[in-house]
């Protein structure tokens, strides 16, 4: 393709997009002069180039826009339709300029519609003008203006145009008839004045210090000749010094300061900008292959300059990465003219707010964002904001707003599209849900409402009642999906019904070189992306963040907080069969939008730059893994996906567990002991609780599994038949599923059923009123709130009668004896079951005298 074409479509490309949201503004400010002028000489300056080039059918439709804008700088009144056909021509030409761009020569076609509408549009402006034309003044009154000398009567007039145009305002001058053929009118020649920066004359100033001198100016006539050229000789030296030196440096300086813009910008070529960022990536590897070397050893001669290599390879990739950041207002330039056709199509009243479009991110993640930013904005258009009539019914303002919003956070950028609409429709996402297959009642009663909307990025979704040509089919918001985890970005959805809702996107801003954490499973090393990870944690059995078990799945428990785990070569099922501790380990503590969890791993290395490389063909589909890359030891290792690792987790609903607020009004002191505590219902609506050591899991078990024999409820669980024990006024479930706590011990299990599990916590216990009754040692305070304590051991023999007799009747070898001393009535009545259980002798006792 000839250089000169190339250039003129890419300029002409960007024109039009600036055009495109430039019309769109001026709608909205149809009084804003400057606007308008910026359109107008866009498009006029695209009209010349394609008569320059040759290409008559884009100079025609340019020319008819061209004039119509040109009767709107006139005074024609600016309309909806008027500039819906002025969008519709840029939409041609960008059509146009597509095949221009395919085949090298303009494209055959007419386009008589266009323009004779953009004509009539012309007609019908210039007689509603007409039509609202006042009477001219009388000829007569005109007449000794006319023929006044020029030197006294038209100075004030004179000085008043030359004041504005130093200030860039323009006087507004309104033709109370149609201009005739031929005829220019006064703004445009005025206009033409400005740009042409034509010295004012001199006797302006003169006529201004006249009229300043004499209070009361005499008639023209009256005026001496003689007088008034001596005072224009007194004054026109002056006058005219003073004026000429701030329009020359006027000039000077513009000029200067547009070769100053000229010459800090220049077009580079994408290609070559991928290019520069492969060598840096290259270099970056030499560079930690370098450092790996002199790492072992520490006396080499080559340390120092290398360090400075690595001081320059980092400024250079910084460098670099900056060519390639791009403002994120570039994928928002088409969103303004999506939404005013939306208005227009849905009969809304939307208002688009876009705030934050200087942040810069990555070209390559901004390619990427564009086709999900314009499904949401639609979504929201469509199905967030209602008509106006609803909106008036529901006591809101009849016009809706989407609101766009970018900034940064750390390594990320935080997209933000909020919308104050109806908000999602949660019954009708669970009917959908249901009929779709995606889930089931029961599984849909354990969801919470955030859990639910997140339905809505399935494929093939929709809740809409009729296909329309917005939306309805069920594939925006997949696609939104899939673009945003392709870069390794995570999306949020909150909703609140009858006041909106916003969707969240966290994004990198960079995919080519990022940082990540090292570390070891299995013997193999992978990498984690250090964006994702928000700390590091040893656990330890006897430390404060220890690993507890839940359902018998791993939780870690760290600030008052219980994390849901997972370990890595399990996931991977690399498991090399060496034995590892399940209470001990590194944990990689990972945050995923608002979703945070740990990784379990064998070792933790270091953090370094990486360069990713895509993934093979063959391995895309394992959505365990991002990419992978070449250590500085040249080992080629995995880079680790945290969505993949969440979705593999059913981190959907395994977020971080909140366990209370550890500056609460009921704040544990750090002297004082507290205790886990599993709170939950059962026969009434008052909590109830018990320490969370003595139980050995929690479950929720179909009710139909659930069978009857013996006189008692049974359930067989692990291969065994549990006994279940229901505890006062507490019913078994006859479908759905049944919540029950187990308890274990020797190969024995039983469950002690319950109506809800509510929460875990951890507090300092004091019962301070005695159980009444079987099965409750007392009550205590817990969060604020007056909860029963159980008796466990009251409940054990009621599955088993011999469940503290049984072990006491073994060998001699295992009848040790214990003395239980604490001034704690439940500590002792805790734990003597418990040490009973184990085979030991007790004996308990308040005090050690």
């Amino acid at each position: 393709m000839d250089d000169l074409l190339r250039e003129f479509l890419t300029e002409t490309s960007e024109s039009l997009d600036t055009v495109d949201n430039q019309l769109v503004k001026f709608e909205q400010e149809p009084n804003n002069a400057k606007i308008l002028d910026n359109i107008f000489r866009l498009v006029h300056t695209i009209k010349g180039t394609c008569g320059f080039l040759g290409l008559p059918r884009l100079e025609a439709l340019a020319h008819a826009g061209e004039t119509l804008m040109g009767k709107f700088r006139d005074g024609m009144p600016v309309t909806g339709q008027a500039v819906t056909v002025i969008l519709s021509s840029i939409d041609r030409i960008k059509e146009i300029l597509a095949g221009l761009e395919a085949t090298e020569a303009e494209p055959e076609g007419t386009d008589r519609d266009l323009i004779d509408k953009l004509e009539a549009m012309v007609e019908q402006g210039m007689a509603a003008m007409s039509g609202s034309a006042q009477p001219m003044p009388a000829a007569g009154s005109a007449a000794p203006v006319a023929e006044a000398p020029p030197l006294v009567p038209e100075a004030p007039a004179a000085a008043a145009p030359a004041k504005e145009m130093t200030s860039g305002t323009l006087i507004d001058q309104t033709l109370e008839r149609p201009l005739r053929p031929g005829e220019v009118s006064l703004d445009e020649l005025e206009r033409a004045f400005r740009e042409t920066a034509i010295e004012a004359p001199a006797p302006a100033p003169i006529a201004k210090a006249e009229v300043k001198a004499e209070p009361v100016p005499a008639p023209a006539a009256e005026v001496p000749a003689p007088v008034a050229k001596e005072a224009t000789k007194e004054a026109a030296k002056p006058a005219a010094k003073e004026k000429a030196a701030p329009k020359k440096s006027m000039a000077d300086e513009g000029a200067s300061e547009g070769d100053r813009i000229a010459n800090q910008s220049i077009r580079v070529n994408v290609d070559t900008l991928e290019h520069l960022m492969t060598m840096v990536s290259e270099l970056v590897l030499t560079r930690n292959q370098l450092l790996e070397i002199t790492s072992r050893n520490e006396d080499t001669e080559f340390k120092v300059p290398l360090q400075r290599l690595s001081n320059v390879t980092a400024e250079l990739q910084e460098g670099v990465m900056k060519t390639r950041m791009q403002p994120i207002g570039n994928a928002w330039q088409k969103l303004p003219r999506i939404v005013r056709d939306l208005s227009s199509e849905l009969g809304k009243q939307i208002e688009l707010e876009m705030h934050g479009a200087d942040t810069e991110l990555d070209r390559q993640v901004l390619d990427l964002i564009k086709d999900p930013l314009t499904h949401m904005v639609r979504n929201s258009a469509d199905h967030g904001l209602e008509t106006p009539a609803e909106r008036l019914a529901a006591g809101k303002g009849e016009q809706g707003t989407i609101r766009l919003s970018a900034y940064h956070e750390g390594g990320h950028i935080i997209i933000c599209i909020a919308d104050n609409g109806r908000g999602l429709n949660t019954e009708r996402i669970k009917a959908k849900a249901i009929s779709s297959g995606l889930v089931t009642e029961a599984e849909l009663e354990k969801m919470s409402e955030a859990q639910i909307h997140k339905f809505i990025f399935a494929p093939g979704f929709s809740t809409a009642a009729a296909i329309t040509s917005v939306s309805g089919r069920g594939v925006g918001m997949d696609v939104v999906r899939t673009n945003i985890d392709q870069i390794g970005g995570t999306i949020d959805i909150k909703s609140v019904a009858g006041e909106g809702s916003s969707v969240t996107i966290k994004i990198p801003l960079t995919l080519a070189i990022v940082s990540a954490l090292i570390v070891e499973a299995a013997g193999d090393r992978f990498a984690i992306p250090q964006l994702s990870v928000v700390e590091l944690v040893r656990a330890r059995a006897n430390s404060e963040h220890r690993i507890e078990r839940i359902k018998d799945t791993a939780v870690l428990r760290l600030r008052n907080k219980l994390l849901p785990l997972i370990h890595l070569k399990k996931l991977l099922k690399i498991d090399d069969g060496a034995a590892s501790d399940p209470e001990n380990g590194f944990i990689v503590v990972t945050q995923v939008g608002s979703q945070t969890f740990g990784i379990v791993v064998d070792g933790v290395f270091h953090t370094e730059e990486i360069v990713v490389k895509p993934m093979s063909t063959k391995l895309r589909h394992i959505d365990m893994f991002s990419g992978n890359t070449i250590l500085g030891d040249g080992a080629v290792i995995m880079i680790i996906d945290p969505n993949g690792i969440a979705k593999a987790l059913g981190a959907a609903g395994s977020s971080a567990h909140d366990m209370g607020d550890e500056n609460g009004a009921h704040h544990i002191g750090s002297g004082e002991q507290t205790t886990s505590l599993l709170v939950f219902r059962a026969g009434s609506s008052q909590p109830k609780a018990v320490p969370l050591g003595l139980v050995t899991r929690l479950e929720e078990l179909p009710a139909d599994k659930i069978e009857f024999s013996n006189g008692r409820y049974m359930v067989q669980y692990r291969e065994q038949l549990m006994p279940l024990v229901a505890m006062e006024s507490v019913t078994i479930a006859s479908q759905g599923a049944q919540p029950i706590l187990v308890f274990a011990d020797d190969g024995r299990s039983m469950g002690l059923v319950v109506d809800e599990i509510i929460d875990i916590v951890e507090e300092r216990l004091n019962i301070e009123v005695g159980g009444s009754s079987q099965g409750i040692l007392g009550s205590a305070v817990i969060k604020g709130q007056a909860t029963e304590v159980i008796d466990v051991g009251h409940f054990l023999p009621m599955a088993f009668a011999d469940w503290f007799t049984r072990k006491e009747m073994k060998p001699s070898m295992h009848s040790q004896s214990v003395l239980l001393v604490d001034d704690s009535a439940f500590f002792r009545n805790m734990l003597a079951p418990v040490l009973k259980a184990a085979g030991y002798r007790v004996r308990t006792a308040p005090t050690a005298q």
